[in-house]
């Protein structure tokens, strides 16, 4: 556990420190910054937990101190022989080098942190694209919806796919990206479900199926991508698309 590194967080923080050897945790606590209830991410089960609940970690980073007594007849010498020329390094400089935001540890900047966050944009990407598809698909029959007419609903296979697009919405809002693969599927079946249907009702169907072909790609690869240029142009093409279908939708 020596060499292994730590991000860490507050319970109240949503954007994590690191990655931190043992001994700069060590100094962090020494300092005051770093206490038992600080959290820290367990890549084995890959959850944020509390130093303090990891007993080996806590007890190297927090170890109990000894009383120390001196006698009163003891001297005590310093080793400082010159002056200090270097200004100390405050808590704020260090937490900068060990995150990369210097100029000397810039290249040195772990990229987790960056994946995490470019994951995080898609999944409100999607969530974006799937509540523009569910309003589009559900508002031309809102009448039917609010009177619950069962019989007429069942001519109407848009109103379903809608229902499923606001569910995964809800579920994506929750942050259940484990529902992923059932997006990648939804992406799919939109593109060759609504493809079809655009093809065989639309007088002009290029446009309209090209439309729902961005749409569906774009929000299949937001589940992907988590380098932040590939993911900016699947959301791009992925929300014009969407934007496209619901004047579609919504106008035809």
């Amino acid at each position: 556990m020596a060499t292994q590194e730590f991000y860490i967080r507050t319970a109240s923080e949503t954007e994590a420190h690191g990655p931190f050897t043992q001994e700069q945790l060590i100094s962090l606590a020494e300092a005051g910054k770093v206490d038992p209830q600080t959290l820290y991410y367990e890549a084995n089960t890959e959850q944020w937990i509390t130093i303090g609940s990891n007993v080996e970690l806590r007890t190297a980073i927090f170890p109990e101190k000894k009383r120390l007594t001196i006698k009163p007849k003891d001297r005590i010498a310093t080793l400082n022989t010159g002056p200090d020329t270097h200004p100390p390094i405050t808590v704020d400089e260090m937490l900068a080098a060990a995150e990369g935001r210097t100029a000397d540890t810039a290249d040195k900047r772990d990229k987790t942190i960056a994946y995490e966050r470019a994951a995080r944009l898609g999944r409100y990407a999607c969530i974006a694209m799937l509540l523009l598809t569910a309003a589009s698909l559900l508002l031309p029959s809102i009448d039917l919806l609010v009177a619950f007419d069962t019989a007429k609903l069942v001519g109407h296979p848009y109103v379903y796919l809608g229902i499923l697009d606001l569910g995964l919405a809800l579920m994506l809002m929750l942050g259940a990206v484990a529902w992923y693969p059932f997006i990648r599927f939804r992406a799919a079946l939109g593109l060759g479900f609504l493809g079809v249907m655009f093809w065989m009702q639309m007088p002009t169907p290029v446009i309209p199926v090209l439309v729902v072909a961005a749409s569906s790609a774009g929000l299949y690869l937001s589940t992907i991508f988590v380098s932040y240029l590939p993911l900016a142009i699947s959301v791009g093409v992925g929300l014009a698309g969407s934007l496209g279908f619901a004047y579609y939708m919504l106008t035809n």
